[in-house]
Order: C-alpha cells, then sequence, then structure tokens
C-alpha cells in the first residue's frame, strides 16, 4: 500500500503545483497543519479518503485521477464489479473502496469501507461537507460529535461530516458498509 501511497501523493504534488498553489495553501484549505500536508504529498502518510476528496474538489479534478492517473471518461455510467474498486487505506482503521472512480464530474464519492475490529476508542475525524452511512455486514459504533449511536446491519446515517466522527466494529467481528461522501 506504500507504494500506492506514494503514486497518489506524487500526482496531488504535482497537479497542486501545476494549479501554482503552496502547501501552505492546501493544508490552509484542507484545515491540517502543512507537515501532516507534505508527509501526503510524498507519500510517508496514507491520505484519508475525505481529505483526497477535498484535494479533488479544490483542484477541479475528479478523485478517480488522484486515485488512479487516468482521466475520468465515463459520464452515463459506470460499473465496478465485485472487489474491484481502487483502494484507497485511511488511518489503519479503515479500508476504503471507491466504486465510482471512473465516472466524471460526481457530486459525490462512494465507498465499500472495512472496519476491523480494534482495542480502544478509534480517532475521530472531520472533513467538509455531508456523509451518509448503511451497513451491510456487522454492527458498528458511529461516534459522532458528543453521541455514541450502535448501528446494525441494515441501519443507516447521514449526518454533516464537518462534526468529528469515527467507527469501531463491535462484537470481534469485521463490519463494512456503505459510505457516500458529499
Amino acid at each position: 500500500m506504500k507504494e500506492k501511497s506514494k503514486e497518489i501523493g506524487s500526482r496531488v504534488r504535482e497537479l497542486r503545483e501545476l494549479s501554482e498553489i503552496t502547501e501552505d495553501e492546501m493544508a490552509s484549505y484542507l484545515n491540517i497543519d502543512v507537515e501532516t500536508y507534505r508527509r501526503y504529498e510524498t507519500g510517508e502518510e496514507d491520505i484519508p479518503a475525505s481529505i483526497l476528496f477535498e484535494i479533488a474538489h479544490k483542484m477541479g479534478v475528479d478523485m478517480g485521477l488522484l486515485l488512479t492517473g487516468e482521466e475520468t471518461r465515463m459520464h452515463i455510467f459506470t460499473v465496478t464489479r465485485k472487489g474491484k474498486g481502487v483502494e484507497v487505506e485511511r488511518r489503519k482503521q479503515y479500508r476504503y473502496e471507491n466504486l465510482a472512480e471512473k465516472f466524471i464530474h460526481k457530486k459525490a464519492e462512494p465507498f465499500i469501507v472495512t472496519v476491523e475490529p480494534r482495542d480502544g476508542k478509534p480517532k475521530t475525524n472531520s472533513h467538509p461537507g455531508q456523509e451518509f452511512n448503511y451497513v451491510l455486514e456487522g454492527r458498528i459504533r458511529f461516534y459522532i460529535h458528543d453521541n455514541e449511536i450502535i448501528l446494525n446491519e441494515g441501519d443507516s446515517i447521514f449526518f454533516d461530516s464537518s462534526y468529528e466522527h469515527a467507527m469501531e466494529a463491535l462484537d470481534g467481528k469485521r463490519a463494512r458498509f456503505l459510505a457516500i461522501i458529499m
């Protein structure tokens, strides 16, 4: 996965430089410190999917370009076969599989997210926009703002993702959910 992180970081850096945006400006836009941003560009740290979504928005490109290096072309439909979406690792606690990386001008990014069981409360994050999560498998404890909500298979939540949030798998079992970031 490290090689993939370096490739994505390199594409982000190249596009940022072509857009004449400084590292400081990008870090400020993303509301993160510049050192963290630099680690994203060098591939030392995986870029969270929500941050990658914001970078694509700032640069005026589709997230698929950042993930694959290929221009997105599909504008009527795109099909992603089971297990064939582009994977993005996020904070080691989640694995994201992008389900529409080839579709151009998306208004949202759909992912299948896998959460493995771990000890301890997960780190929270936030990002601009809204998010919809639908539990496909397992049970999840969802943290948002000062709330904890248990979501079972078939349950969903729609929320303002600018609030700190996190998910954890329960019962010592892996959980999977559909996440749509808007």
